[in-house]
């Protein structure tokens, strides 16, 4: 089983790593301020050059659902859901929550869980 985690509950940093039976092949920790959405897939790329697998090798993804950040947790809940979707393999969370795993067919989707409502703010023209 080769199995990539993806954790980007925290705005500063994307984590990484690669497990391949039970061994840690690679790991990477990035400074990512606010720019999860740009670096997280060239990451991944990397990550799995360094371990020398290719993408279609992975059999499972694992990704951290929970957290403050509702840009940057959404960015890494997102991709990995992608992913998993495109390779044909079970995405989870890192700690078992039914309440934010969905099936859908034989698919499985992670709903990100914020710890706070997003502080989402928006301009309203003037004339509105």
């Amino acid at each position: 089983m080769l199995i990539l985690s993806i954790n980007t509950a925290d705005n500063e940093i994307i984590d990484l790593s690669l497990e391949k039976e039970g061994t840690l092949l690679s790991h990477k920790r990035i400074k990512a301020h606010r720019s999860q959405a740009e670096k997280l897939l060239p990451a991944i790329e990397k990550l799995m050059l360094s371990a020398k697998e290719r993408l279609g090798s992975l059999t499972k993804i694992k990704v951290e659902h929970r957290g403050s950040s509702f840009t940057s947790l959404r960015i890494g809940v997102l991709t990995a859901n992608a992913l998993a979707y495109a390779l044909g393999i079970p995405v989870e969370t890192f700690v078992a929550d039914k309440k934010n795993v969905k099936k859908n067919n034989n698919f499985n989707i992670i709903i990100p869980k914020y710890d706070r409502d997003p502080d989402i703010k928006i301009k309203i023209n003037e004339y509105f």
